[in-house]
């Protein structure tokens, strides 16, 4: 069955690059005809391209003459033609697919050419790298052939103004980072002006390195959050407490789940401590929580490893490129509880202000398409999740790159030596080498060995992107010795030095498997590019992380009985497949966990195109007060529905109505009994309804059109963007909470959607009432101002610099003692909030 699903698979990768070849060989007898053309001539192509697409025809339809103008433009720009294989790519990337290209096949340049053809259509084309320095790197580069065909290109970087933004998101072509783009949208569903969105609608993009953006980051939100003011003091007690357990006595370690659980000895303690009679009593729920967050933060995270301490700040260690990731924190209290176990100042907990994954920003592009060197171990997922296919591009000269089999060894220190051992051999001959790490920890380990040696190294711990990416480049000079981790100068050519190629090309060390065979392809794809010869080869450990997750028990004990030391390894391709099984298992848990991650936020996400189309309305909108009646009757229905419960008029609570109305709608007096008494329910409704339309009326002449469509809007953007925070930390709430349900017999996720769905409706619910009760009640002041609810910032990653758009005054609305209590409780304020 696998096979034959082989078969159809690879038929459909070469039947696609057939296909595509018969447009290559189009493109290439144009090329002789453009070749003749002078520059004007080139450059005047775009505008009649323009004009054919204003006149219908399709971008498919230009691609061919579009592809040639751009090949023939680089020429003459860059010095670079196209190669087939990279046209090739481009069609694949403009039919949004992701083109899988090895590393030195020129992707940068490939993404120029679907680039051009789709900004033609004048609606914007992103292209996401996945960082600043490439963005502006490569915006810069590619933008020359651009800006020589007539077309417009900006660059999205951090801390832009908003002016600044506004006019790079308005060019043809725009380069940023994932990040800044995921922001910007997020920002953009938080402005109080329309004039200070900066994003238009979302239409194409090309991302780089698509798996490290869609794949590697799938599970990490962005989030814009304000401060929420709750007492550290719990971290401090907590972390008191623990850092006293004792392992296997008050807790244990499971090592497979990265888990720790307090043992009855624990518990024990953990009572005594906080003076409390039972640990899983509901009102000790938070108590416990820091508990666990403390013995995570001591006993699972590993400092140097999965963070480390800067400038008196935890700061994570991406697990994937071993980046270090500033402003970036662990939710749910482990960061708090990690600067607790770092003796550092204890951060306040933050409240998400606006949250979205990488996931579900790019799925919202009218077109999706990506490049990376890897990407064919992840491809079910690219097609089930962004229902992307994945096609693999022939390289433009054979791979003779020689891959060898792993060796391992019994101890971590073992195969260390033995990889410092290698180096020094391969150095002697002047070979390149470069050494990757999983962690910044391990590359100071082998450094240190190095150094003792006497061998003339660089070591790369993925802080400074220019910097890295200077490094790497050298990396492949004679003699040249780097360690870097796994990723570390993605993005950046290894051009081999004179004479390399004659004594085997770069070398690449492997010193552990990552769980992903995508992060060690990837290292491996450092050397041979281009046809040039070299070589890689992997050296690990039974102690490696993942080789005790996964059986390296049985291979001990068969070295044991052997009597093999650390010094001596085995190398054998059982041992690579076994590794490699493993890693597919891991793979595939790590798919269905952020699958979970997805169906979990896509109920999240439908709220979120509610919220955001309706606050994009509003914003838009010139009139709002049709918007605004359709928010008051409901609240009138639902309140007449409440009261007049069952057939018999005589058993209607009518004085409830009356004075739920005069609470929140009408002035005292406006409505009696006898206006709504001997009444059906529908004409109770409309009979109020009515006398608030009067009183509505009464309000805009007096006010006049023009500050009353102000006053609706100050109104309902206030009661939006207050419930949907709240709703989101409710939600938050909801779902870290919601897999105890499992232990009832029902299914978590079916119970996150149909509560989500019962908060959603509830807390529009509340916005209208809300909306209601400020828009009849509420004194007006001749001045008004709408206001963030609370002043947000980017706490996922780095983020901001907009500058705010400046605003009139308001002036704030005041209660008066005897005025009834804006809380609807129908007393006057002196007798309620006002005591």
């Amino acid at each position: 069955m696998l096979g034959l699903v082989k078969k159809i698979f690879g038929d459909y990768n070469e039947k696609e690059i057939k296909r595509l070849t018969k447009v290559v060989e189009q493109i290439n007898a144009m090329e002789s005809q453009y070749q003749a053309l002078s520059d004007e001539q080139l450059r005047a192509k775009t505008e009649e391209f323009k004009a054919r697409v204003a006149k219908g025809e399709s971008l498919d339809d230009l691609l061919p003459e579009a592809f040639a103008t751009a090949r023939e433009a680089s020429k003459r720009v860059l010095n670079m033609r196209h190669f087939d294989v990279q046209l090739l790519g481009g069609m694949v990337l403009h039919e949004g697919k992701i083109a899988e290209m090895k590393t030195g096949e020129g992707k940068t340049l490939v993404a120029t050419l679907p680039v051009y053809l789709n900004a033609l259509a004048g609606k914007g084309v992103h292209v996401v790298t996945v960082n600043s320095y490439l963005a502006e790197r490569d915006s810069k580069i590619m933008g020359q052939l651009y800006e020589f065909l007539g077309l417009t290109v900006g660059c999205n970087l951090h801390g832009l103004s908003h002016a600044e933004k506004q006019a790079a998101y308005a060019c043809d072509i725009t380069y940023g980072t994932n990040n800044e783009f995921g922001f910007d949208y997020l920002r953009d569903n938080m402005v109080l002006y329309k004039e200070q969105m900066v994003q238009r609608p979302l239409n194409y993009a090309i991302i780089d390195e698509v798996d490290s953006i869609l794949i590697d980051e799938a599970r990490t939100p962005l989030i814009i959050s304000g401060q929420a003011a709750k007492s550290t003091e719990l971290y401090h007690a907590a972390q008191r407490l623990v850092s006293r357990m004792k392992e296997e006595e008050d807790f244990t370690i499971d090592i497979k789940l990265k888990n720790v659980m307090l043992t009855e000895e624990g518990v024990n303690k953990s009572e005594r401590a906080f003076g409390i009679e039972n640990l899983f009593d509901h009102a000790n729920v938070t108590i416990n929580h820091h508990i666990q967050q403390a013995l995570k933060a001591n006993y699972i995270m590993k400092r140097d490893v999965d963070y480390v301490v800067e400038n008196e700040e935890v700061v994570i260690v991406d697990e994937f490129t071993g980046r270090l990731m500033a402003g970036r924190r662990y939710s749910d209290g482990l960061h708090q509880a990690i600067e607790a176990k770092e003796e550092l100042k204890v951060q306040n907990e933050s409240m998400t202000l606006a949250t979205i994954t990488f996931q579900n920003y790019f799925r919202m592009y009218r077109k999706l398409s990506g490049m990376t060197g890897t990407a064919k171990t992840e491809e079910e997922e690219f097609r089930k999740i962004y229902g992307l296919d994945v096609i693999q591009i022939p390289t433009n000269r054979a791979m003779i790159r020689n891959d060898m089999a792993d060796v391992v060894y019994k101890t971590v220190n073992g195969k260390f030596k033995a990889v410092v051992e290698e180096i020094v051999v391969r150095h002697k001959k002047n070979q390149p080498v470069l050494v990757g790490t999983i962690s910044i920890e391990n590359s100071e380990v082998l450094s240190e060995m190095l150094k003792r040696r006497g061998v003339q190294h660089k070591v790369l711990n993925a802080k400074f992107h220019a910097e890295e990416a200077e490094i790497i480049s050298r990396a492949g000079q004679p003699g040249a010795v780097t360690i870097a981790t796994n990723m570390a100068g993605r993005g950046t050519d290894i051009l081999l030095g004179d004479g390399v190629a004659e004594i085997g090309g770069l070398h690449i060390i492997g010193t552990e498997r990552h769980e992903s065979r995508r992060i060690d392809n990837q290292l491996r794809g450092r050397a041979g590019r281009q046809g040039d010869p070299g070589s890689s080869q992997f050296y690990l450990s039974l102690e490696d992380e993942l080789m005790r997750r996964f059986g390296a028990e049985n291979i001990m004990a068969m070295m044991d009985r052997l009597g093999l030391d650390e010094d001596q390894p085995i190398e054998s391709r059982m041992i690579t497949k076994a590794v490699e099984s493993a890693q597919k298992r891991v793979e595939g848990n790590n798919f269905d966990t952020r699958k979970i991650v997805l169906q979990y936020d896509d109920v999240m996400n439908q709220q979120r195109e509610v919220i955001y189309k309706q606050r994009r309305d509003i914003l838009e909108s010139d009139n709002i007060r049709d918007e605004v009646m359709e928010m008051i009757k409901p609240v009138i229905e639902r309140t007449v529905e409440a009261h007049c419960v069952g057939d018999i008029p005589e058993d209607w609570d009518l004085q409830a109505i009356i004075d739920y109305v005069h609470a929140n709608l009408l002035e005292e007096g406006s409505l009696t009994r006898d206006d709504i008494w001997g009444k059906e329910k529908d004409e109770i409704v409309e009979t109020i309804y009515n006398k608030v339309v009067q009183v509505y009326d009464a309000r805009e002449e007096q006010l006049g059109a023009l500050s009353m469509r102000e006053f609706e809007k100050v109104i309902v953007l206030r009661a939006v963007d207050s419930k949907w925070m709240d709703h989101i930390d409710a939600m938050d709430h909801l779902r870290q909470g919601i897999h105890l349900r499992a232990y009832g017999g029902t299914d978590p996720l079916r119970e996150y959607q149909f509560e989500g769905y019962e908060m959603f409706q509830s807390m529009i619910a509340s916005i209208q009432e809300e909306v209601a009760k400020y828009i009849m009640k509420a004194r007006i002041e001749s001045n008004l101002e709408r206001q963030e609810v609370v002043k947000g910032q980017t706490s996922s990653t780095s983020g901001g610099g907009e500058e705010n758009a400046k605003r009139p005054v308001r002036r704030e609305e005041r209660v008066g003692r005897n005025d009834l209590c804006p809380c609807g409780s129908g007393k006057k304020y002196k007798q309620c909030h006002g005591k």
